[in-house]
């Protein structure tokens, strides 16, 4: 891709501050795009913008409908344009079966994982066409296509990630804006550790390759998913589970 094209792109990382987010991030802002930086969790959030010159913090509770547009018209006032969306946003919850599972806690993990990639996909379509050119890329995972014992409301929850970019692929389809997903098996950041041992022990052992994913090889795809050699696909969601996904 030529580089002048990339310099000039604008990418919104929600959920930069987690492990996944901070990949993210740190590959684009390497591939020459600019960024800003979505997250609740302020202190993070400000370290890794200063890790990265140029980029831009905005502190947003991306479960609100008007934090999330709030966000979405700042980056837009402060860059000129936006280009592409990376939701990156999750909680995996209580590890209960669902008889026990608590009403609170289901809502909760529902409305961090879905309703803010909702929110965020929904918010960015008009500054896309603005543009004229748009990628949105939101993390699933294997959970949203197999269903994980113990973990109902995240698996529904990215279950409804892929059903959401499905639907968006196909409306968007004939504009300039390409909506993929990417379902990766666990994933070694701070968010494994709400798992139980007993958990995690029972999801890296359908992991053929037997280890976790690492970060970095979630930003490489995302990477690709974001440019503009990601030109006829669109409404598909990637595996990336070191051979544990099965369809």
């Amino acid at each position: 891709m030529n580089g002048a094209v990339i310099d000039n792109r604008v990418a919104v990382i929600a959920g930069a501050a987690g492990g996944i987010g901070r990949a993210i991030a740190q590959r684009l802002a390497g591939d020459g795009m600019r960024l800003a930086l979505l997250d609740l969790d302020v202190a993070a959030l400000q370290a890794l913008c200063d890790e990265i010159p140029g980029s831009l913090a905005v502190a947003a509770d991306l479960t609100d409908e008007r934090c999330v547009e709030g966000a979405i018209r700042r980056t837009e006032d402060h860059f000129g344009r936006l280009d592409v969306l990376v939701h990156s946003v999750g909680v995996t919850g209580p590890s209960l079966p669902v008889h026990e599972y608590p009403v609170a806690d289901w809502h909760r993990t529902l409305a961090i994982n879905l309703h803010s990639a909702f929110l965020c996909c929904r918010a960015v379509v008009d500054p896309m066409l603005r543009t004229g050119f748009g990628r949105i890329v939101s993390i699933a995972s294997i959970a949203g296509k197999e269903g994980n014992a113990q973990q109902s409301a995240y698996s529904v929850a990215k279950a409804g990630v892929i059903a959401l970019t499905k639907s968006m692929g196909k409306e968007l389809a004939t504009t300039p804006i390409r909506v993929n997903a990417i379902a990766p098996t666990v994933i070694s950041t701070p968010l494994i550790n709400q798992m139980t041992p007993e958990l995690l022990a029972t999801v890296l052992a359908k992991v053929p390759m037997g280890r976790p994913g690492q970060p970095q090889e979630v930003a490489n795809l995302v990477a690709w998913l974001s440019s503009e050699e990601c030109s006829f696909s669109t409404g598909s969601t990637y595996d990336l589970s070191g051979g544990r996904a099965t369809y």
